[in-house]
């Protein structure tokens, strides 16, 4: 069979993956801290049909003459620009300005993410729109030990009769509330993740990461130390998507799979004409 059918084939399959890849960015263009990802090609194996020669007394060198096999897939890289920014007035929703993730408890496992679309729980548990615990330190104890983030102020520590009035989340993460005596008491600090590799997090739905072996370990503190960003309370990161160069990107991925059709059709003609050489 032609080499050209197989590349041919290879293209469909490497366009209609760009073309999945621009359609997911393209259906979670209002995802809450949804990061885009992008495609990157590269060429197969390329079968030598003649070696490079060395120059000569006589001679100067020759190139080798070699014939692709075709394209693949290396990656789809994700794309940790920050999104734009949209004021919600609610005090548990939090945005990242600059670099880091919010840490989430999952039972036994920890994953990470941009979406602050936060909420409290029947039990006082501050929790993503999945369930999902988010994770702090008690006051005092920043880069400690974590734990669930919860409105309770720690047993024992309020006079008799006090109660809470109202709280607020600063832009260090801290959980402030007022109580009934005009005290104002710290309860938590929000945890703040950094990734050395952000892009190589693995992704695991519900707009939350995973670490992986290539992210690197996450270096967990609090906002605004490191290179972690500031907090923002009543404000959400909406998606990074640029719809315009989304739509672009389904042009390009549309031709590719086209011009590889074409590819095939092609090279089916010359079999067709092979074939008839002997009617």
């Amino acid at each position: 069979m032609l080499r050209s059918l197989f590349s041919g084939i290879s293209g469909l399959r490497a366009n209609q993956t760009m073309l999945d890849v621009t359609g997911n960015n393209i259906a979670n263009a209002n995802t809450v801290g949804f990061k885009a990802s992008t495609t990157v090609f590269q060429d197969t194996l390329s079968q030598v049909m003649r070696g490079a020669g060395a120059a000569g007394s006589g001679n100067g060198g020759t190139n080798p003459l070699q014939v692709g096999l075709g394209v693949q897939v290396a990656a789809t890289a994700g794309t940790f620009t920050q999104g734009s920014a949209q004021s919600t007035g609610s005090a548990t929703d939090l945005m990242i300005q600059g670099d880091g993730m919010f840490v989430l408890g999952s039972g036994a496992e920890r994953v990470y993410s941009r979406a602050g679309a936060f909420t409290w729980d029947e039990q006082g548990n501050l929790v993503s729109p999945s369930g999902k615990k988010v994770q702090g330190y008690a006051p005092g104890d920043a880069g400690g030990t974590l734990r669930d983030i919860n409105l309770d102020a720690p047993a024992g520590s309020l006079p008799a009769g006090v109660e809470m009035t109202s709280y607020s989340i600063g832009a260090d993460g801290v959980l402030r509330g007022t109580f009934s005596d005009n005290v104002q008491r710290d309860i938590a600090v929000v945890a703040v993740a950094d990734f050395t590799n952000p892009a190589g997090l693995e992704k695991v739905g519900q707009t939350a990461f995973r670490a992986s072996a290539n992210s690197g370990a996450p270096e967990l503190g609090v906002a605004g130390q490191g290179n972690r960003g500031d907090l923002v309370a009543g404000t959400l990161e909406m998606s990074n998507v640029d719809l315009a160069a989304e739509f672009t990107n389904l042009i390009l991925a549309q031709r590719g799979f086209q011009a590889s059709s074409r590819v095939i059709t092609t090279s089916d003609q010359v079999l067709e004409e092979l074939v008839n050489i002997k009617r």
